[in-house]
């Protein structure tokens, strides 16, 4: 994420501000969501929604480091398949752009919530997964346009052995929960070509989490006008969205569930 030079948040890349992609939605189906097809969207979900967890535990260990300005301004997040732990990487371009810089590193500990730094002197020289996948942010990027506000980016490995870059609204504030205004992109392997670009939400809610004294969250609605499937990113919502609750999506012919595990559920 580019550096903004305004505060030691921007420059560890917590947030994109940018100037929504357009990419048509799928045709309406008669039949729901296959089981297979939902338990993709619920993976993918659950991995982004732990992305958006690490990643922000790992912004602030690495704030609290107080990190010279224009050391770092991109992170990469990724899980450890045989750990199932996460290791965020923080750090920068070589001035030739042939290798990532990273220049802090920190991991997820046996206690989930727990997270511990180490800062590289020299910076270790990235070629493979955190170098592709920051190249795969900016490639995003650029094809991207949303609205004038914070942007964080999200970095999958892709079944086609290419790279998925998520683009979705920051919280801006604690008791709100972005939801829409989003896009997904299939990036190449090597993170310098756009695949498949898909804009996954128009509108963006800004939904509170709070419920007034006395009262019982039931949960949440909202409709699709761009596809008729719940999203990955309505699965992380749910599974980041405090208090708990479900949600309800009306998609194409049908109604899905969210429930609060990120399974979805057909409602009709």
């Amino acid at each position: 994420m580019a550096e903004t030079g305004v505060g030691i948040r921007e420059a560890i890349g917590l947030s994109l501000l940018l100037p929504l992609c357009t990419s048509p939605g799928s045709a309406r189906k008669e039949s729901p969501l296959s089981d297979a097809a939902a338990a993709g969207i619920t993976q993918r979900g659950r991995l982004l929604a732990e992305y958006d967890f690490a990643a922000q535990r790992a912004k602030d260990t690495v704030t609290a480091m107080n990190p010279q300005p224009g050391s770092i301004n991109h992170y990469v997040a990724r899980k450890d398949a045989q750990t199932q732990k996460w290791t965020v990487a923080f750090g920068r371009f070589s001035e030739d752009k042939q290798e990532f810089l990273v220049v802090y590193e920190v991991d997820q500990g046996a206690n989930p919530e727990g997270f511990s730094v180490r800062k590289n002197e020299p910076p270790v020289e990235d070629t493979s997964f955190y170098f592709f996948s920051a190249k795969a942010i900016d490639t995003a990027v650029r094809d991207f346009h949303g609205a004038q506000r914070p942007y964080n980016a999200a970095v999958l490995p892709a079944d086609s052995s290419g790279l998925y870059v998520y683009i979705v609204p920051a919280q801006t504030r604690p008791d709100e929960y972005p939801l829409g205004g989003d896009a997904r992109y299939l990036i190449s392997a090597d993170g310098s070509a756009v695949i498949e670009a898909r804009q996954l939400h128009k509108t963006i809610l800004e939904n509170r989490g709070s419920v007034p004294a006395g009262a019982k969250g039931a949960g949440g609605v909202h409709s699709h006008v761009l596809s008729d499937v719940p999203e990955d990113t309505d699965v992380a919502y749910v599974l980041t969205r405090k208090p708990s609750g479900p949600e309800f999506i009306g998609a194409g012919k049908h109604v899905y569930e969210i429930q609060v595990d990120g399974t979805i559920r057909v409602q009709k």
